[in-house]
């Protein structure tokens, strides 16, 4: 069989998983807080046919005696056997942002991700289009939870916020009871603004604040859907935790929502390139069927 068969077929599935991530890519170009993906190349082992020699120093001699030249060095010889696909890195640049007017949508100005919980799982999103849920619960539109604290930490932590956002719980009315909760807002720093009524009474209150979560790689969290990452993505690292605007922790535009950050005019472009790619492994595919035609038809010539 020919090497440039088997290296053709390697192109064509690396290109392949190429013109996947793109497609991937395009389709959500409207999807909150997605973070766009790119695919890195690698060559596969190549064949050595022979080593490379080194070359010795050439030596002249004194006092008449003669010259001794030696033989230069030698490059080795090499066949590439392929490419393969090395990995495929996310671009975690921020997207734009788009207004919604909502006061319980917000976006990331900056790092960071929010963190969500399923009840049995923590999930981190960039994806802040939250709403209340019948029940009181900071929801996005999956059903995850929101957490956070019910009052401001004084630093970063590798523990896992256990507050799940709920305005009743945290404003400490029953819900049924007639006490109610309305006007929830998030603020720039991760506030929970809300009027309480209760006995008649009416005030507006800080009730709590979301958490945002860093991890040291970012590109090592691992897509699990929903537009959530795994918290637990070993190649990301252990996630710190603690409120908006704090250190190196990014701010919240209240209102706003992270689009997504995919480039349409670079993924078309490399749209092009992939399907070209593609279609030249496919031409050299032939090229060497063509070349074993011809060695099986030796006999008959």
């Amino acid at each position: 069989m020919l090497r440039s068969m088997n290296s053709a077929i390697s192109g064509m599935q690396a290109f392949q998983t190429d013109l996947d991530v793109v497609g991937n890519n395009i389709a959500n170009v409207e999807t909150v807080g997605f973070k766009q993906s790119d695919v890195q190349f690698a060559d596969l082992l190549s064949q050595t046919m022979s080593m490379g020699t080194a070359g010795t120093a050439s030596s002249s001699g004194s006092g008449g005696s003669s010259a001794t030249t030696a033989m230069g060095g030698t490059n080795p010889e090499q066949v590439g056997l392929g490419v393969q696909v090395a990995a495929t890195q996310m671009d975690m640049s921020q997207g734009p942002d788009e207004t919604t007017g909502v006061p319980t949508n917000v976006a990331i100005q900056g790092n960071g991700f929010f963190v969500v919980t399923d009840g049995t799982n923590t999930y981190l999103t960039r994806a802040g289009n939250f709403s209340v849920d019948s029940a009181g619960n900071l929801v996005l539109p999956n059903g995850v939870i929101a957490e956070g604290y019910s009052s401001k930490p004084t630093g970063a932590s590798t523990t896992q916020p256990t507050t799940e956002i709920n305005v009743y719980q945290l404003a400490n009315i029953q819900q049924g009871s007639g006490d109610t909760v309305s006007n929830v807002s998030i603020g720039s720093d991760g506030s929970i603004t809300a009027t309480i009524t209760k006995k008649g009474t009416t005030t507006t209150e800080v009730i709590g604040y979301l958490a945002l979560a860093q991890v040291p790689n970012p590109q090592g969290l691992v897509s699990v859907g929903d537009n959530l990452f795994s918290a637990s993505s070993p190649a990301a690292g252990t996630p710190t935790y603690w409120t908006p605007g704090q250190g190196t922790y990014g701010t919240l535009a209240s209102g706003e929502l992270e689009g997504s950050n995919v480039d349409l005019s670079q993924q078309f472009a490399q749209m092009i390139v992939a399907q070209n790619a593609y279609v030249a492994n496919t031409h050299m595919i032939g090229t060497d069927n063509a070349i074993l035609q011809a060695l099986v038809n030796m006999k008959n010539s």
